[in-house]
């Protein structure tokens, strides 16, 4: 049985005692008193009919036994606030903070416009944002871990537990220096570069899966000399003559040293940018208005510069 004198509240105090190791500052952080703070640990110990401190002068030192409890309490708590987060959720029942991940290609004007939308939209809703590749940003919502991401598909997602809201297709471009014999021109044929040295994205990314795409209607496999595993050293490599890439037309506006070449539409390769939620949480009122924002961007797109 467990005793009445212990309480989830209770328990934050304790965990909270437990990282900062003062009466005074828990008291603050838990906007307290100090007289609170201390009879709710008191009350704690008689809840357990064991002591969890001990006193050196006017000063509390936590003895073996609040160590062990402090890692059970702190995993009871942190289930109870998972459980009324899904509850919420499930109940259509918007929270205060919103979890969206995104491509690092997508923060030039795709994301902070959405972001903006959704803040006019939803002004009290506190929003966290965490940038990745398509790979790490989908486990990630599959986990629960973020409520929606934003990322680009070469092909439509098959997955039934999840919501897809297309907001835009963007075209792959082979990126060159800008003084390349190949910049300035129309387009170019993926075939003249089988003597070129190539730089691209590490595994799960879509712009690596593009490359691959790419070469692969091509009929060969390109000398790929380095991978890094953001798009922003990628573009500076390309832009100081290191190689060559493939990369969507969104990251036009990053840097002015490189040249995107559209590509001869027989090798071409195209990515959807897509944003992806949760089938079950489609009713919540907060990825209610992300969807709606995303679907207002994709008809303002064509009035839009290329990002």
């Amino acid at each position: 049985m467990i005793d009445d004198e212990i309480t989830l509240k209770k328990l934050e105090v304790f965990l909270a005692f437990m990282r900062l190791h003062s009466l005074a500052k828990v008291a603050e952080a838990l906007g307290q008193s100090t007289v609170s703070v201390h009879r709710a640990l008191h009350s704690l110990e008689e809840g357990l009919h064991c002591p969890l401190f001990g006193r050196e002068g006017r000063n509390l030192v936590p003895l073996p036994a609040a160590f062990v409890f402090a890692r059970h309490a702190q995993r009871a708590v942190e289930e109870t606030e998972e459980g009324i987060r899904r509850a919420r959720e499930l109940a259509g029942v918007a929270g205060s903070r919103m979890k969206i991940g995104s491509l690092y290609s997508l923060t030039l004007r795709c994301v902070p416009q959405l972001l903006m939308g959704l803040k006019m939209r939803r002004p009290d809703l506190q929003i966290d944002l965490t940038l990745g590749s398509n790979q790490e940003l989908l486990r990630s919502l599959t986990e629960g871990k973020l409520d929606a991401i934003v990322i680009g598909l070469q092909a439509p997602v098959e997955d039934p537990q999840l919501l897809a809201v297309p907001l835009f297709d963007d075209e792959v471009h082979l990126a060159a220096p800008r003084e390349s014999p190949y910049a300035g021109r129309d387009y170019v044929d993926l075939r003249e570069l089988r003597g070129e040295k190539f730089i691209t994205l590490g595994g799960g990314f879509v712009t690596s899966d593009s490359f691959d795409h790419a070469f692969q209607q091509a009929g060969y496999v390109p000398e790929t000399i380095m991978r890094v595993g953001d798009i922003f050293s990628l573009i500076n490599l390309v832009g100081g003559g290191m190689g060559y890439s493939l990369l969507p037309g969104r990251v036009a506006g990053f840097s002015s040293r490189i040249d995107l070449i559209p590509l001869d539409a027989r090798y071409g390769s195209r990515q959807t940018i897509t944003l992806l939620l949760s089938r079950s949480r489609e009713r919540d009122p907060n990825l209610l208005a992300l969807a709606a924002e995303c679907r207002m961007y994709g008809t303002r797109r064509d009035d839009l510069p290329p990002g």
